[in-house]
């Protein structure tokens, strides 16, 4: 199975000798400054994957251990959590910054995307009931001064776009913000939560069924059967634990900057390079 490397800076000739031997892929070799692969390396164990994190994590380099002889083009949609995603921010937490509330709602943010509260349903309620009576402009301003695209974003779409992959946007927050995305990125399909606004003024309430990971992963799942793809053709791309079984669903999982228990369940992890890296994977 072929072995990718890739990093922000060089990956210096040592390093790409220890890893030959650490890997058994003798025929590594750089394929960029920053990207180096090999064709064939020693079966992903348990014992090689901690060898493989271990030696690369304080060296700031992300490793992959893919499929052999599969193309990005074999694959037909790509879907993506939004927040710490697609992009930098979680878009619930800046919102409470506005109401003097954000250390409190990240806490629950965090402790969720940890898996430490299993219940994610209960961790939205809670947080959006925060919000209630917050100015529902608040939600332009985020957007407008606060949201930022992950690195590599744009750079991906376009390129799984020009080779015909559809795309996923589907999200445990607001639809005010996937909304914009989806023209914005040219998007196909986008599902999020909807904030309940009376009055100008958002009550508190969430409309709807709650996006969670079951509902994350039917989504997944449902976009493949409209686009007439087995769920095997999908990649999927998260950072929290509401993002495990929509992953679990995919023919590829890829945790970005994520929390410890994704990146264990991934199948690739890119906690260094930006969401461009994929195209580092598969020949295209």
């Amino acid at each position: 199975m072929p072995l990718i490397l890739q990093s922000l800076a060089p990956i210096g000739a040592a390093d790409l000798d220890a890893l030959r031997s650490l890997a058994q892929a003798p025929q590594l070799a750089a394929r960029t400054g920053l990207v180096a692969a090999a064709d064939d390396c020693a079966p992903l164990t348990p014992a090689l994957r901690e060898a493989l994190d271990a030696f690369c994590g304080p060296r700031a380099i992300d490793w992959a251990i893919v499929p052999a002889g599969r193309r990005l083009s074999d694959f037909r949609l790509v879907a993506m959590d939004m927040d710490s995603t697609l992009i930098t921010i979680e878009c619930i937490d800046e919102i409470a910054d506005f109401c003097g509330l954000k250390a409190e709602v990240s806490a629950i943010t965090e402790a969720a995307m940890r898996g430490e509260i299993t219940d994610f349903n209960e961790s939205l309620r809670r947080r959006v009931a925060l919000l209630k009576g917050l100015d529902a402009s608040v939600l332009e301003r985020v957007y407008e001064e606060r949201l930022r695209l992950s690195p590599g974003a744009e750079n991906m779409l376009r390129a799984v776009q020009a080779l015909g992959l559809r795309t996923l946007l589907v999200s445990g927050g607001f639809v005010h913000f996937t909304d914009k995305l989806k023209p914005r990125l040219g998007l196909d399909f986008t599902r999020a939560n909807t904030l309940e606004i009376v009055g100008g003024k958002l009550t508190g309430q969430v409309l709807g069924e709650i996006v969670n990971a079951d509902v994350k992963a039917r989504t997944v799942r449902e976009v493949c059967a409209q686009i007439g793809a087995d769920p095997a053709q999908a990649i999927v791309m998260g950072d929290g634990s509401n993002d495990l079984k929509m992953m679990a669903v995919a023919g590829l999982s890829v945790a970005f900057r994520a929390k410890p228990v994704v990146r264990a369940q991934a199948s690739v992890a890119f906690n260094h390079v930006g969401l461009d890296g994929l195209l580092q994977l598969f020949p295209h």
